[in-house]
C-alpha cells in the first residue's frame, strides 16, 4: 500500500515530477510531462501498477525499512535519504536534472558506514499501470517499450528479471557510489545519451543555488518561504511557463471518498496567485513567462475564457475514470482530465486582472496585448457579472450568485480603472467607475446578512464561505469595516475545525449539497492561511502569528503541504504538493514579517 501523503518527497525537473516515499519507493511519475500517463502509478493502486524501490535489502515477507533521516540538499530539490541498518548506514540521493535532452530520474547510492546489502526493484507499467512494456536489452542497456514510449534503465550493477520486475542486488561500503538512472525517449527515436550522474548532480545543485539566490525575502520565515518557492518553481512547466496546481491526480480530499480530481493542469486562479507570490519575492522571469503563457492560451477569444487549460494552453481536458486503479487507500474513482474546465467562474477574471495589475505595478515590462486583453475581459464582465456561476470552488451543483465571484468582478473593474488612470490604457473611465460602484452596491445589499453582521456564501444564503476572507485583502472593504470584522468572526465560529483550521464551506447542514457531491472534506489550508492574514489586518496580530505557526507545523518533514488537513485523522489529504497551499503560506509570511508579528 502507498504511504501516507505526507510521507512523500517531491523531486522534479520543471516539466514533470516524481513522488518518493520514506522507504525509497518512487510511487508516482508521469513521463515526459506532468499530464502524461504515469509509468509508476502505485500511489493510486498497488505495486502491480508500477513502482521503483531502492533501499536496504529486506526479507520478502517484511515491510521495506523506512529512512531514518531525509532532507533536501540545501535549498534545492535534491533529496537525501539515509538508512541506519544493523550492518551500517547508507545514503540515497534522488533528483531530476533540469532538462537538456531526455527527462531523467537519477538515484545515487552511497555507502556511509559498514557494508550494507541493497536492492533496486523496478517495475515499469505504462498508461497508469495498465500496460506491461516489452523489457529487453539493447547494446548492453535495459529498455522498456510500449507504444509511443520507451524508458531506458542504466546502471553499472548487474540486473536480472523476475516476475516482470527488473532487480539489482549489490552491497555498498564507505566511499562506494553507485548510480541508477531511467530516461524517457519516444520509442521511434534513437536511444537517449548515456547519463552522467555525477555531472548532472553538480549541475542540478548549481541550478537551484542560482535560482534561490534571486529571492528577495530575508525575514524570519525564510526557510518556509524558500521551500514553498522551490515547490512552486517545481510545479512550473518550463517550456511554456504554465503552472500546474499539483503534480498528482485523485489524491482524495476525504480518505475513502469520491472528491478525487486531476490537478495536473493550469488553473488561471492558482497560476495568477502563484505569479503574485513570485513577483513579491523577486522572480520576474517566471512572472513574464506566465504572462506570455496566458496570452497564448486565451489568444483572441477572451469571451470564452476557461478556468483552466493544459500546461501548453490546451483547451480540451476531457474527464475520464480509470477503473483498473482502486485509488489511493481505495478512494475511488481515479480521474484524469477535468470536467470543470468549461465551468463559468466569474472570479477568474478578477484573479487574472489582479495578476496583470501587480505585474504592471512591480515594473514588469509593458505588453500592449496584455492591456488589450484586460480591456476585453472587462467588456465581457460588463454583460455577465450579474449572472450566477459555479464559483471559486467549482461546485457541481446548481449555479448561484456567489459573493466571492461578485467581489472579484469588482476587483477586475477596479484594477482596470487604475490602469486607465495611470495612462497606460484607454477606456470608458466614467462608465466603468459606475460599473464598479454598481457591483459594490449589489454585493453589499444582497450578499450581506445584517442580522448576523456577516457576508454570506451567495445571495439569499445563510451559509458562510471562507473565500469571503479575501474581501479585505482585495481592497473591496477596509479591514476595520464592521462588516469585515463580523465576517471574520462568523467564519471563525462556524467554519473552524476543532483544532482551529478553516473549512471552505459547510458540506453538511441546511444547505448541504451546494457542491453537488457526496461526503465531506478536511480543513482547506489556503483558507486557514487567509484567516491568519485577516487576523493580522484587523490588528489581532499575535493570534495571526500563532495560527500561522500552527499551519507551518502541519508541513511534512520536508516542508511540503497537500491541499487539505483532516482534523479527525490528523493527516494531510488532497493532491500533493499543492500550489494553492504554498502560495498563501508565502503571502502570510510576508504580511506577518511586515507587521513585525513574528515574535521570539
Amino acid at each position: 500500500m502507498a504511504g501516507r501523503i505526507e510521507d512523500y518527497a517531491l523531486i522534479g525537473d520543471m516539466q514533470t515530477a516524481a513522488l518518493v516515499c520514506r522507504d525509497g519507493t518512487v510511487d508516482w511519475l508521469c513521463l515526459p510531462r506532468f499530464d502524461s500517463h504515469a509509468i509508476f502509478a502505485g500511489l493510486l493502486g498497488t505495486e502491480e501498477h508500477g513502482f521503483w524501490r531502492l533501499g536496504p535489502a529486506h526479507a520478502a515477507d517484511a515491510e521495506p525499512p523506512t529512512a531514518a533521516r531525509r532532507s533536501y540538499r540545501g535549498d534545492s530539490l535534491i533529496l537525501k535519504s539515509e538508512w541506519d541498518t544493523p550492518r551500517g548506514t547508507v545514503r540515497v540521493t534522488d533528483f531530476m536534472p533540469p532538462r537538456d535532452g531526455a527527462p531523467q530520474l537519477i538515484r545515487i547510492v552511497e555507502g556511509v558506514t559498514g557494508r550494507v546489502p541493497m536492492r533496486s526493484a523496478l517495475r515499469m507499467r505504462f498508461s497508469y499501470g495498465r500496460v506491461v512494456p516489452w523489457v529487453h536489452k539493447h547494446e548492453g542497456r535495459t529498455v522498456a517499450v510500449a507504444g509511443p514510449d520507451s524508458v531506458w534503465f542504466d546502471t553499472a550493477c548487474e540486473t536480472y528479471g523476475k516476475a516482470l520486475t527488473t532487480y539489482a542486488d549489490f552491497t555498498v561500503a564507505p566511499g562506494d557510489r553507485i548510480a541508477f538512472t531511467i530516461s524517457w525517449e519516444p520509442s521511434h527515436k534513437k536511444p537517449p545519451a548515456l547519463p552522467e550522474p555525477e555531472q548532472a548532480l553538480e549541475a542540478t545543485e548549481d541550478f537551484w543555488r542560482d535560482w534561490v539566490d534571486q529571492c528577495t525575502y530575508h525575514g524570519p520565515y525564510r526557510e518556509a518561504v524558500v521551500r514553498s518557492l522551490i515547490t512552486l518553481k517545481a510545479l512550473t512547466y518550463a517550456p511554456t511557463g504554465g503552472i500546474v496546481a499539483a503534480p498528482t491526480t485523485s489524491l482524495p480530499e476525504e480518505i475513502g471518498g469520491v472528491r478525487n480530481w486531476d490537478y495536473r493542469y493550469t488553473w488561471l486562479r492558482d497560476a495568477a496567485i502563484t505569479l503574485s507570490s513570485l513577483l513579491r519575492t523577486g522572480y520576474r522571469d517566471e512572472a513574464r513567462a506566465w504572462r506570455e503563457w496566458l496570452l497564448r492560451a486565451v489568444a483572441g477569444d477572451p469571451e470564452n475564457l476557461q478556468i483552466m487549460y493544459g500546461i501548453a494552453g490546451e483547451r480540451e481536458l476531457g474527464e475520464a475514470e480509470l477503473d483498473w486503479l482502486p485509488g489511493y487507500e481505495n478512494s475511488g474513482p481515479v480521474r484524469v482530465g477535468n470536467g470543470a474546465a468549461h465551468q463559468l467562474q466569474l472570479d477568474v477574471y478578477g484573479e487574472v486582472i489582479e495578476a496583470l495589475h501587480l505585474a504592471h505595478m512591480t515594473g514588469l515590462s509593458r505588453n500592449d496585448y496584455a492591456s488589450l486583453l484586460q480591456l476585453k475581459l472587462i467588456r465581457y464582465l460588463e454583460d455577465h457579472w450579474d449572472q450566477p456561476d459555479e464559483g471559486i470552488w467549482e461546485v457541481r451543483g446548481p449555479r448561484r450568485h456567489f459573493v466571492h465571484s461578485k467581489v472579484m468582478a469588482w476587483v477586475a473593474v477596479d484594477r482596470t480603472i487604475k490602469l486607465i488612470e495611470s495612462g497606460d490604457a484607454d477606456g470608458p473611465l466614467e462608465k466603468w467607475r459606475e460599473l464598479r460602484d454598481d457591483i459594490h452596491r449589489d454585493v453589499c445589499e444582497k450578499g450581506y446578512d445584517k442580522e448576523r453582521n456577516t457576508f454570506t456564501q451567495s445571495y439569499g444564503s445563510k451559509e458562510l464561505d471562507a473565500s469571503l476572507l479575501l474581501i479585505p485583502q482585495m481592497g473591496f472593504l477596509p479591514p476595520d469595516d464592521k462588516r469585515v470584522i463580523g465576517t471574520i468572526e462568523a467564519i471563525q465560529r462556524e467554519l473552524s475545525t476543532s483544532d482551529g483550521f478553516i473549512l471552505r464551506y459547510p458540506t453538511t447542514g441546511e444547505d448541504a449539497g451546494v457542491d453537488g457531491l457526496e461526503g465531506d472534506e478536511g480543513a482547506f489550508l489556503a483558507c486557514s492561511f487567509w484567516m491568519a492574514d485577516d487576523l493580522a489586518m484587523i490588528g489581532r496580530v499575535d493570534e495571526a502569528r500563532k495560527l500561522f505557526e500552527r499551519l507551518l507545523a502541519l508541513r511534512n518533514d520536508l516542508g511540503l503541504l497537500a491541499e487539505e488537513w483532516d482534523p479527525r485523522l490528523q493527516r494531510q489529504v488532497g493532491n500533493f504538493p499543492q500550489a494553492f497551499s504554498h502560495v498563501p503560506l508565502i503571502d502570510t509570511a510576508l504580511r506577518l514579517t511586515a507587521s513585525g508579528a513574528y515574535g521570539g
